[in-house]
């Protein structure tokens, strides 16, 4: 049999894919919603079951979602596919944006991150199972809180990453590109206390924390634009109480994107490391690096080169590119597995109203997943 055989029976589930990824995405999964997440880890357990024919178990958290893995066969170096299914969508989503298809794009609240990654996934185990071809030793890992930092799953990621010959990662593609690197991603608050006082009566008895605050921002700012694909982000400013307080409290919350791990220690250094202007200040600085960047490594471009053969062979080109979003792919690149990544979903509109999957490229994206499962083995 040849990819051609693996191309055609997809596109011939090609609507029962869709069909799939509308039971996928009428289900909400926001990240937080722990009722509706176990709900869909219940939903996700029993297909991955049908259509892979693996041992599924069902990791159950106190607050998180659960977790759901999946084993095919039996080997110490499976290949591990990786994915998640909460979204950053509140619930009631549906409301506003319900499940369509017109024009080729499925649109839906967590269509493209990642629910079709998913369903290409699953399909394409279910494709090699139904033709009758080998499947090596295979662990499917989806969890619940990828959008949140992965705080209850990443050790679970890494244990797995550690084992596995090669690591394909579900995230939605770059505008068709698969992901061979990724910034690594940095959370940190920075709080100041200064004293207050009464802005008219006895303005200068005061220590304003919001003027000390804007020069750490314009310090932290200054960050950005070096040259070295470093990205600083100050998104949430707090402070004060009144307009004729001098205010006592200020913070801000500081997302930061690394391309390389050299880069993230002298970051995070500058950062934990910033100090007041004013004497009478006290600055406070906590958080650090939540992922790794995922720096592209040879194997990784030896994976990209054999996905770019695997494609060709089934009939449509793929590139590579960076991004500057982080994924569960950055967890398992720093322990030292092979990993490819946004290997899921063609379309775009991530985390936007805009989101959608162009449906005609389910079937040869899943066919790619397949051809990647079964020949690197």
């Amino acid at each position: 049999m040849t990819a051609n055989h693996l191309l055609e029976f997809l596109r011939g589930h090609r609507d029962d894919m869709v069909a799939e990824l509308r039971s996928f995405v009428e289900r909400e999964t926001p990240s937080t919603d722990k009722v509706r997440l176990d709900g869909f880890a219940d939903l996700l357990a029993h297909r991955a079951e049908r259509l892979t024919g693996g041992r599924v178990r069902v990791v159950e958290q106190q607050e998180a979602g659960s977790h759901v893995q999946v084993q095919v066969g039996d080997g110490d170096r499976p290949i591990l596919l990786l994915g998640h299914y909460d979204t950053v969508w509140p619930a009631g989503s549906l409301d506003r944006m319900p499940f369509l298809v017109r024009n080729g794009a499925a649109r839906g609240p967590g269509a493209f991150d990642m629910k079709a990654g998913l369903v290409q996934a699953l399909w394409a185990v279910y494709a090699l199972r139904r033709l009758g071809r080998s499947i090596p030793p295979l662990v499917i890992l989806v969890n619940s809180d990828e959008e949140l930092g992965s705080l209850t799953s990443r050790a679970l990621v890494e244990a797995e990453a550690r084992r596995a010959a090669a690591v394909l990662v579900l995230e939605p593609s770059q505008a068709g590109a698969l992901k061979t690197a990724r910034k690594g991603v940095g959370m940190f608050n920075v709080e100041v206390t200064g004293r207050a006082a009464h802005a008219g009566a006895d303005p200068f008895a005061g220590v304003s924390a919001i003027e000390e605050l804007a020069r750490l921002v314009l310090a932290i700012r200054a960050q950005s634009g070096l040259g070295n694909g470093t990205t600083v982000n100050v998104g949430v400013i707090r402070g004060g109480t009144r307009a004729n307080v001098v205010a006592a409290q200020a913070s801000a919350e500081v997302d930061v994107r690394v391309v390389t791990t050299a880069e993230a220690e002298r970051l995070t250094a500058a950062i934990l490391g910033l100090r007041p202007h004013h004497p009478g200040a006290v600055v406070r600085v906590t958080g650090g690096l939540n992922r790794p960047p995922m720096e592209r490594t040879d194997q990784i471009g030896e994976l990209f080169e054999h996905a770019r053969k695997l494609a060709a062979e089934i009939g449509f080109s793929v590139d590579e590119a960076m991004t500057g979003g982080g994924s569960d792919g950055n967890f398992a690149a720093a322990v030292g597995a092979p990993v490819l990544d946004g290997l899921g979903a063609v379309g775009g509109g991530a985390h936007a109203l805009t989101e959608h999957v162009l449906v005609e490229h389910m079937p040869p994206r899943a066919a790619l997943v397949a051809r990647l499962i079964e020949t690197l083995a």
